[in-house]
């Protein structure tokens, strides 16, 4: 690891309009944690900083719907979201709040030395406005008939029928979803930071300065900024936030990505009276854990503030995750489709790390991943009970029945190549766990754990010290042993001697095992702890990989299970409150909109002869390189490989897909198409889609095929 002073450790704000559920802990507050407590262990300079995001539109929609006020809303979801990540054992310095007064101060603090520094533009826009309620609406305030399903309660951002992004322009009768009234447009002024003017500044910074940042991360930023930035609002008309700072800003409010980030910095002086040391000095590494939805926000806007403002460290990494699915469907808290934390705990209390461990070992870090009760019924029972819990039991058991319930003599005139093997496996894991850990592998980092527990059950299996009991008894009272009657009286030292080294090894392994698994497991690691009869100190870094950790004729506490198995009841009745919430859901919501006939399928289109269709040259293609078009929101430009060459292709999808998702999908173009220009660039060939009310699907093979192949 590189040499810093300090180290300042932010994950993201979670909304306060809601609990928390397992894809939130797996994305990016479980990873945090366990690189926080490594750093801990190694005795770094570490905060570890987070808080609620209570601000923005999520918060007063869910206020409109509970018919409560935004800070009713916010007071509620804080408390039972830290009370959700202080019950997993997610070890933050402080779990702040973006409605405190301290981050209102900080936000305008920022907002004005931009503002006075000149690095705003003003400018004026028609935005829709009720004239009842006498108040600019957001677009998720908008409400009317979409023009793709018919829906008549579609959003102006979303249509929850058919799923498709709506702007409120292209709503049919827009409405406000406060009165009812009918909208008009009205003018109104608001402050951008010209991003455009930082693209030189953010090339160098991370597509020069950080080419080792995952693959996702680097990707998704390299594809922002060669489509080109454009100068962003930061600011919004609202009630709820943190009012502009300035006198002709009247009903206007900090934009809500503008605030939150900020959070980090407000939650540290909250903290600590230090606070700049970590914000300030350019030997702290500042790293952000977020979910790959906040990419563009952690790693262009906020930076790009910082840089503006001046004097604050950048982003030294932003390990982004991808998303965790559930039972092989998306998450959707409007669906009730999660796994929520307050739930887990209260369902499997004193079984947090269970869920840490599957978590860990599944998690999004390349791709998004899948979590399923009969995984984490198969893991816990298969790797934590059978491998680690299976280990420890067992070197705990026999050193009562063995040695008397004290930590053997380990007898160098004994010992073998198998234990000096074992005993270098120390060292080995050591390197393997804090590499790993260092570059942000935790599923790697963790899987060594486990194979350090499953390399102790294998030491015990081979040297048998319970035979090697049973040989030494039948010796002591005169007689040979059965199986092994090569043994005489005179050995008898010796098998004491065997005995006493495995488990001397056994337990010293035991001991390291508590410090390798402390970041992922911290609770499981504390009843070690106390089993060993060890202080806590004892988990610091500089012990693991020693052999020395526990003293001879030390005595230790009796023996204790670490897991129990997840039996298959417990998993049925997961998987159908899982399918229960989501009908519950579904069913409310079917009663709260009104009754509305799915639009017909699309009419024949006339008749053609074969030779018409025998014109068209269908190949199958492969997506090489996929990037947002410049100043077109809807368009992707994308490089096909068609087997005889590779095409660009421009495609109005950028709407359904992120370009790093679609890179590798194979699919149907049409090759013989006559080119021509969109936004300046030449599409050679069309790519066929299909649409399920809304949904664009791409028309590919059903197996994968060679590029260039032929659909006829």
């Amino acid at each position: 690891m590189a040499k810093f002073n300090r180290y300042l450790i932010t994950a993201a704000l979670p909304y306060a309009n809601g609990p928390v559920h397992i894809g939130h802990l797996a994305g990016c507050y479980l990873p945090a944690d366990i690189y926080v407590r490594y750093l801990r262990a190694k005795k770094a300079d570490v905060k570890f900083v987070c808080g609620t995001d209570e601000h923005g539109v999520p918060i007063t929609i869910k206020a409109m719907k509970e018919g409560v006020s935004p800070q009713d809303v916010v007071d509620k979801y804080h408390k039972i979201i830290g009370d959700s990540f202080a019950a997993m054992g997610i070890s933050f310095d402080i779990f702040a709040r973006t409605s405190a007064p301290i981050h209102h101060q900080t936000s305008q603090d920022f907002f004005l030395k931009m503002y006075n520094d000149g690095l705003f533009e003003e400018k004026e826009s028609e935005q829709f406005f009720d004239p009842e309620k006498e108040m600019f609406l957001a677009d998720r305030y908008i409400i009317g008939t979409c023009p793709n399903c018919g829906n008549d309660k579609a959003y102006g951002d979303q249509c929850e029928r058919c799923g498709r992004t709506l702007s409120p322009d292209e709503l049919i009768n827009p409405h406000s979803a406060l009165s009812n009234a009918p909208l008009v447009k009205k003018k109104t002024k608001h402050w951008y930071m010209p991003l455009q003017n930082y693209e030189p500044w953010l090339k160098e910074y991370i597509i020069d300065g950080h080419k080792e940042w995952k693959n996702n991360v680097y990707g998704q930023c390299k594809s922002w900024l060669d489509s080109g930035l454009q100068s962003r609002a930061m600011t919004r008309d609202s009630n709820w936030g943190i009012k502009v700072p300035l006198p002709d800003a009247e009903g206007k409010v900090l934009y809500v990505w503008f605030d939150a980030p900020i959070g980090y910095i407000s939650a540290t002086k909250e903290l600590t009276e230090n606070w700049a040391d970590y914000w300030c000095k350019d030997d702290t590494k500042l790293v952000h854990f977020i979910g790959k939805d906040n990419i563009v926000f952690h790693c262009i806007i906020f930076p790009a503030m910082l840089k503006a403002h001046g004097g604050f460290v950048l982003p030294d990494n932003v390990p982004a995750n991808e998303f965790l699915n559930i039972e092989g469907e998306k998450v959707s808290t409007s669906r009730n489709w999660a796994v929520w934390v307050n739930d887990y705990i209260e369902d499997f209390p004193d079984q947090q790390d269970v869920l840490r461990y599957v978590l860990c070992a599944t998690a999004p870090e390349t791709k998004d991943n899948d979590f399923t009760w009969k995984d984490f019924q198969d893991r816990n029972n298969s790797e934590l009970v059978a491998v680690l819990g299976n280990f420890i039991n067992r070197a705990m058991v026999l050193m009562h029945k063995l040695c008397g319930g004290k930590v053997p003599s380990l007898h160098p005139e004994f010992m073998n190549d198998g234990d000096t093997e074992m005993l270098k496996e120390f060292g080995l894991a050591k390197e393997k766990i804090e590499t790993s850990i260092e570059t942000y592998r935790f599923r790697e980092a963790l899987s060594e754990v486990i194979e350090f527990a499953r390399k102790g059950n294998q030491y015990l299996q081979k040297n048998e010290p319970w035979i090697l009991a049973s040989v030494l008894e039948k010796l002591k009272s005169g007689e040979q042993h059965a199986k092994y009657p090569q043994y005489e009286e005179k050995d008898i030292a010796f098998l004491q001697g065997r005995i006493d080294i495995c488990l001397h090894i056994a337990l010293q392994m035991t001991a390291n095992l508590a410090i390798f698994s402390h970041p992922f497991l911290p609770f499981t690691a504390k009843k070690i702890c106390h089993m060993l009869k060890v202080v806590d100190r004892m988990l610091e870094w500089d012990n693991a990989g020693s052999d020395k950790l526990l003293s001879v004729g030390y005595t230790l506490r009796p023996p204790e299970l670490l897991f129990k198995q997840v039996e298959n009841d417990q998993v049925t009745a997961q998987v159908e409150k899982l399918h229960a919430g989501l009908k519950q859901a579904m069913d409310a919501a079917a009663a709260a909109a009104p009754a509305v006939e799915e639009a017909p399928p699309a009419p024949a289109k006339p008749e053609i002869q074969y030779d018409d269709f025998a014109k068209l040259d269908l190949r199958v293609g492969t997506i090489l390189q996929a990037e947002k078009v410049a100043k077109a929101d809807k368009l992707l430009k994308l490089l096909v490989d068609i087997g005889t060459e590779q095409r660009t292709v421009v495609s109005g999808i950028a709407m359904h897909f992120n370009p790093e998702d679609i890179v590798g999908k194979q699919v149907t173009l049409v090759a013989n198409l006559a080119p021509r220009k969109m936004r300046g660039i030449e599409s050679q060939g069309m790519i066929l889609m299909a649409e399920d009310n809304g949904k664009l699907i791409f028309v590919n093979p059903a197996e994968g095929v060679k590029p260039g192949s032929g659909v006829s």
